[in-house]
């Protein structure tokens, strides 16, 4: 894969405060212009793979469904749960995995999801080689610098090997001891074969001109995996089916305009949410998303794929006991979002 030069190369410290800045630029981010039916949204995280969203805010639309949206990012699917579940947070967005664990918790009050963005997972597997011809075999006897156990990215990793039949305990070496977002500077400090990686850091560290290269997409090799849906208490939803179709209308709107424009035109709306990143830089990373098909064009959280989640969860050791469908999806709001 051809590599871009920077004017300065990167070191590993500043591929950590490029990598920082993306996922952490703040812990709030801007409202959208005051005025309608205030609403608390917390991400689980700051990222581009998020696109459709941030092109819903800046382009206006939550304004115009009458939501008065407030982003906060919570740094973790753990916190932004905590933020539904104690109510300072009115919907959270995040791994769909997480209302099936507080679920099965016997929670008093199930978070529901009501729509789903993401349809692939968002990470990439970075060489230390320009390998065109990589296959997932290549791993074995290898040392993979990987995610947290029970984590949605390191457990579609070890999917994704299974698949390939190849043991993720046996055949080869995952390295787990390293925090989110300091794997890539990890990598390009010299510790691993290879790494996996979310965007902004698959791209960074291949415009460092050192000879990394992203070689494997787990978006693609694992299929279509329900990675991020929006949630809320189900008393929060019965009291207010109007805000909630409101904000997912408003959802819509961002998933047909990423469905209907260029990665270049995408990057354009969105770069007010990433003004660390310069346009290039993000053009390349909404492309590499935009053609794996990241994006569903519509919000309907499928029974299929609800499925496949728990499959995942449960070939992972996360999950004893399957939760029913029914009581955490409901797809009402987003196929009225999606008739529009």
């Amino acid at each position: 894969m051809k590599k871009r030069k920077l004017i300065h190369k990167l070191s590993a410290l500043t591929l950590t405060a490029l990598v920082t800045a993306t996922t952490l630029l703040t812990g709030c981010q801007k409202a959208e212009k005051p005025g309608g039916e205030k609403v608390v949204l917390n991400e689980v995280a700051h990222s581009i793979f998020y696109a459709p969203l941030y092109v819903a805010m800046e382009n206006g639309y939550f304004a115009e469904k009458g939501i008065d949206l407030e982003l906060v990012t919570g740094f973790g699917a753990d916190k932004t749960m905590t933020a539904v579940l104690s109510g300072e947070a009115d919907i959270g967005f995040m791994g769909p995995e997480s209302t099936i664990y507080t679920y099965l918790g016997e929670t008093d009050d199930t978070v529901v999801n009501f729509a789903q963005l993401t349809q692939r997972a968002g990470n990439f597997i970075v060489a230390r080689e320009n390998d065109t011809d990589f296959t997932w075999d290549k791993l074995k006897g290898k040392t993979v610098l990987g995610g947290r156990a029970g984590g949605m990215p390191q457990m579609v990793f070890e999917y994704i090997l299974k698949k390939n039949g190849i043991d993720p305990k046996t055949d080869l070496t995952i390295d787990q001891s390293i925090d989110f977002g300091s794997t890539a500077a990890a990598f390009s400090g010299g510790q691993g074969d290879y790494t996996v990686e979310f965007e902004p850091s698959a791209t960074a560290l291949e415009m460092m001109n050192e000879g990394y290269y992203v070689v494997a997409s787990l978006g693609i090799d694992s299929g279509f995996v329900p990675y991020t849906c929006f949630s809320a208490k189900e008393s929060y939803v019965n009291k207010n089916k109007e805000t909630v179709q409101n904000f997912t209308n408003a959802l819509q709107l961002g998933m047909d305009y990423v469905n209907s424009h260029t990665p270049e035109e995408i990057a354009k709306i969105i770069q007010p949410q990433f003004a660390e990143t310069d346009l290039e830089t993000l053009t390349t990373i909404v492309a590499r998303y935009h053609e794996q098909d990241t994006w569903k064009t519509d919000l309907i959280f499928e029974k299929d794929s609800f499925d496949l989640l728990q499959n995942i969860l449960e070939e992972a050791g996360q999950l004893e006991t399957r939760a029913p469908y029914e009581d955490l999806v409901t797809t009402d709001f987003a196929e009225k979002a999606a008739e529009k």
